[in-house]
């Protein structure tokens, strides 16, 4: 298999985990698409969680945020690493807010599946119409 072939599946794998794991809701993205050695090396809280502690926290985020929607902007891919560049969105269910956050992702991709994650995501803020005038 040629190294640009390597690249793009290690992209179509992480591009299609956010998709299904937080567009679509499907929590069993985490069987498909992370080894069971997986570790988050900053999951919630700053620790270092495994994918039983990401599948939690993603069910608190759809709980808390039914509409919740991420769209990558950018992604590179090197080695076996892939670097996205993303933005969140959502709407708080309890106030009603409308929130945005983004952040930095790079995956460890080994054997077709994605074995480690380390992310640099901006705190969560409320969307108001002044935050969106220029």
């Amino acid at each position: 298999m040629s190294p640009a072939s390597d690249l793009e599946k290690n992209t179509s794998l992480v591009l299609g985990h956010f998709e299904d794991f937080v567009n679509n809701k499907d929590l069993d993205a985490i069987e498909r698409n992370l080894d069971v050695t997986f570790i988050d090396h900053d999951g919630p809280g700053g620790r270092e969680v495994d994918r039983a502690a990401d599948r939690a926290m993603m069910a608190k985020m759809h709980q808390m945020f039914p509409d919740l929607h991420v769209v990558v902007k950018d992604s590179v891919a090197q080695g076996d690493k892939v670097v996205v560049r993303n933005l969140w969105t959502g709407t708080n269910a309890l106030t009603g807010q409308r929130v945005e956050f983004h952040g930095f992702v790079m995956w460890r991709i080994a054997a077709g599946k994605i074995v480690e994650r380390w992310a640099t995501v901006t705190p969560m803020h409320e969307i108001t119409a002044r935050a969106l005038e220029w």
